[in-house]
């Protein structure tokens, strides 16, 4: 019998996730933003006129996407890109007056997610909820810098299975008895 992932921390940390993305972007979308925009405008608030690419770091996202981020947000009217001042190649992204308001609202948001996400559990499972998922969080990027190497054990396995499959199939054919010629 396979693996149960159902029953997995990992599928049941996945569910949760979708969860509270789907919860998120329910209380976003009252406040006329989508999923991944209010990290934009909370990471601005706490160093407004980072680079794209200062911005893109932040995010953990590649810069294509911040530039498309960047430009419907500016459409909105909740950021400004200008020219440093220092360097007029490089552009620098600021809140306007707009997207300051709105992390205020994104604040409350996140406050209600939390209430509705956390209801029935007390200040210490909510602690050691928090503490728990730090740990999981630093394991996975721990994995995941070391994915060249589970990378290369995952192929030897996959080649040894494969090696196992194959003999597997080989059937032996006996030869057939020839008599000498006469």
């Amino acid at each position: 019998m396979g693996f149960n992932y159902k029953k997995s921390i990992t599928f049941r940390l996945a569910q949760t996730a979708k969860a509270c993305r789907a919860r998120s972007g329910a209380h976003l979308s009252r406040i006329g933003l989508h999923p991944g925009q209010e990290a934009v405008l909370k990471t601005l608030a706490d160093s407004d006129g980072l680079s794209m690419s200062e911005l893109a770091l932040a995010l953990g996202v590649q810069p294509p996407t911040v530039t498309k981020m960047v430009t419907r947000m500016s459409a909105q009217g909740l950021l400004a890109r200008r020219s440093a001042d220092t360097d007029g190649r490089l552009a620098r992204v600021y809140l306007t007056e707009s997207g300051r308001d709105r992390v205020t609202l994104i604040d409350r948001a996140w406050k209600r997610l939390e209430k509705e996400a956390l209801a029935d559990l007390d200040d210490k499972d909510r602690k050691r909820l928090r503490k728990l998922l730090r740990a999981v969080e630093r394991n996975l990027a721990a994995t995941a810098a070391r994915d060249d190497d589970l990378d290369r054990e995952i192929d030897s396995e996959a080649a040894a299975v494969a090696d196992d499959e194959q003999a597997a199939s080989i059937v032996t054919v006996p030869m057939e008895a020839t008599e000498p010629a006469a």
